[in-house]
């Protein structure tokens, strides 16, 4: 390899990097959609909407060096694992910040309806699962598969969060029918948080597979 072509060779670094940028910003995405949520307010939610489109343009960027990565000459399997479980992991951070997308459309109608209840369970749940992403990303930057672990050990506690919205909102729309609607789009959102937080326990899943060889996918206990 000429000193001209090494010099544009792709690195592991500036995929971490990457990687670490695409996280934070859809971190902020879900911040930005439950503060819109318990705020009322439409138009933080719209922008929110907009801001989809850099983590979509990060997805296209990420796996365009994931690819330039590979195509570069030999790498060791090691190099060459963390490489292809990066290009899934790009999928499930786009797909959170579809989420968040989903979330904020959720909100602009909520905006305009009467409140419900005071929203506590799903800001916890969004706090929970904020901190799962990001752990995870780390995880996987820093093949840590320890704090992989700690990130699955989180996740039933979101589903028990999840489980007690469903069942106070089930319990406010049986008392008054016209609280039926805004009450499912309460659901969605909270539901839409419990799948965030699915998604984070598959990147700590992939992480705990590149560092120890174990696959503990689909039920599997860590």
């Amino acid at each position: 390899m000429s000193p001209a072509e090494n010099a544009e060779a792709p690195n592991l670094q500036e995929l971490r990097d990457r990687l670490l940028l695409m996280a934070g910003r859809v971190e902020d995405m879900l911040a930005h959609a439950i503060a819109a949520l318990t705020g009322r307010d439409a138009g933080q939610a719209r922008r929110t909407i907009e801001s989809d489109r850099r983590v979509d343009l990060d997805e296209r960027e990420a796996d365009e060096l994931c690819y330039r990565l590979l195509a570069h000459g030999p790498r060791p399997p090691e190099e060459v694992r963390f490489v292809t479980l990066a290009l899934k992991m790009t999928t499930d951070l786009e797909r959170i910040g579809d989420l968040a997308v989903n979330i904020c459309e959720r909100v602009i109608d909520l905006s305009t309806r009467p409140l419900l209840k005071p929203y506590l369970d799903i800001p916890r749940m969004a706090e929970i699962v904020q901190g799962m992403i990001r752990e995870a990303v780390d995880a996987f930057v820093d093949r840590d598969q320890a704090r992989a672990r700690a990130v699955i050990a989180r996740d039933p506690e979101v589903d028990r969060l999840y489980s007690r919205v469903f069942g106070d909102l089930l319990q406010l729309m049986h008392a008054d029918p016209a609280r039926i609607e805004p009450g499912i789009h309460v659901q969605s959102v909270a539901k839409w948080l419990e799948r965030m937080g699915d998604h984070a326990v598959n990147l700590a899943e992939q992480v705990v597979q590149l560092v120890a060889g174990e696959d503990i996918r689909h039920g599997g206990q860590p």
